[in-house]
């Protein structure tokens, strides 16, 4: 056996030189080698790097325009901002159309001997249907300003009005549901009999074919399709649902809210009929809205705060609270962009807040339009 090999127990020869290693010695002083703490370098950058702001939101309206006659009633839905950019907005017997790029205010129609109870647009297009007190539901052609027709069924107070494409849902005093497709001549094709009291929110999931309906009976309800039997009923609220929204980031998630004696915001899966989430707000929850381009929602409210508060799903930790209105929050609707919410209240003001960024592939920023804007106006 030659001197420079040995041979150990194992029979395995050991070399006679410590191996070295190809990249040399770690000198660097950063490597977790050196480390006492637990923590890594990298994670220690980061903890000690300065917290991200929190994104602003300001506290003052944008805009504010003057709204006589605008119903302190939690039940109607009276304000609508549709894909052409217009608000439509109910004033008594009347319905006046506000363009956000020009700053125009229009009159739709008056319908004299009745009054409007519910405003809604079509997704894409030009018409906008009207519910009335005395239970009709209209639809316009807001370009040509000319009604298309008037459709029956209900015997008391719409709401409530959602469209589908074609399907234009109607929701009453009367305790009943119509779906009606406005390219036929029927007055309905369906008629949904499941709440006790007054319809007061609706809204489609035009994406995976749902309708959440709310009603004065604190009941919630999901319906699939055109069915006439609800796939969930939901009683967890103890006040009624009219603030109903779901979710554009993910599928068959409902966020809903309650009214004075409730104060909730619920989150419900829609596939597996679950809760998923739920906050106690403080106050009556009037109007939900899901941010188009974050993750977030804005919530309004009545007694006691009377506040506009943005939401981040799903920690739901606040973003921001907005005062300002002296009733309460009745309504509320977003802008096309996703940029501004509008809210209207007893106060007979409509408040226009910057409330959430443009999308990140948006070319064109969202201050523009809201910094050319008179500061006040009047709707009519």
């Amino acid at each position: 056996m030659s001197p420079r090999h040995h041979t150990n127990i194992s029979g395995h020869p050991t070399p006679s030189r410590t191996p070295q290693s190809r990249h040399g010695p770690n000198l660097n002083t950063q490597s977790d080698l050196y480390s006492l703490s637990p923590v890594r370098f990298d994670s220690q950058r980061l903890l000690l790097s300065p917290r991200k702001a929190p994104r602003a939101v300001s506290k003052v309206p944008f805009k504010v325009l003057d709204a006589p006659d605008l119903a302190d009633d939690f039940y109607l839905n009276l304000v609508d901002w549709g894909g052409s950019n217009i608000l439509g907005v109910g004033l008594g017997s009347c319905v006046y159309m506000w363009n956000s790029t020009s700053g125009r205010v229009t009159k739709l129609c008056d319908l004299q001997d009745d009054i409007v109870t519910s405003v809604s647009w079509i997704q894409r297009g030009t018409h906008v249907s009207i519910g009335t007190n005395k239970g009709l539901v209209q639809i316009w052609d807001a370009e040509k300003q000319r009604r298309l027709r008037t459709m029956t069924g209900h015997t008391a107070r719409v709401g409530a009005l959602a469209w589908n494409d074609h399907i234009l849902t109607s929701g009453s005093r009367d305790r009943l549901i119509y779906h009606r497709d406005v390219r036929q001549p029927d007055q309905f094709l369906r008629k949904l009999s499941g709440h006790k009291q007054e319809v007061c929110g609706l809204r489609w999931n035009t994406e995976d074919g749902q309708l959440a309906s709310g009603g004065n009976d604190n009941k919630l309800m999901v319906w699939d399709k055109l069915s006439e039997t609800p796939l969930f009923k939901f009683s967890e609220h103890t006040a009624a649902v009219k603030a109903i929204a779901w979710s554009p980031h993910q599928h068959n998630l409902l966020a809903s809210g309650g009214g004075t004696a409730d104060r909730r915001i619920k989150f419900w899966n829609t596939t597996t009929g679950h809760c998923v989430q739920e906050l106690d707000t403080g106050s009556q929850v009037c109007n939900l809205a899901w941010s188009k381009n974050s993750n977030e929602l804005v919530s309004t409210h009545g007694y006691s705060q009377n506040q506009i508060v943005v939401w981040k799903y799903p920690s739901m930790t606040q973003v921001a609270s907005l005062t300002g209105h002296t009733y309460r929050v009745l309504y509320l609707a977003m802008s096309p962009d996703g940029q501004t919410v509008v809210t209207g209240a007893g106060d007979e003001t409509l408040r226009f807040w910057k409330c959430f960024g443009k999308r990140e592939r948006d070319g064109v920023g969202g201050d523009g339009a809201g910094a050319r804007m008179e500061r006040w106006s009047v709707i009519r």
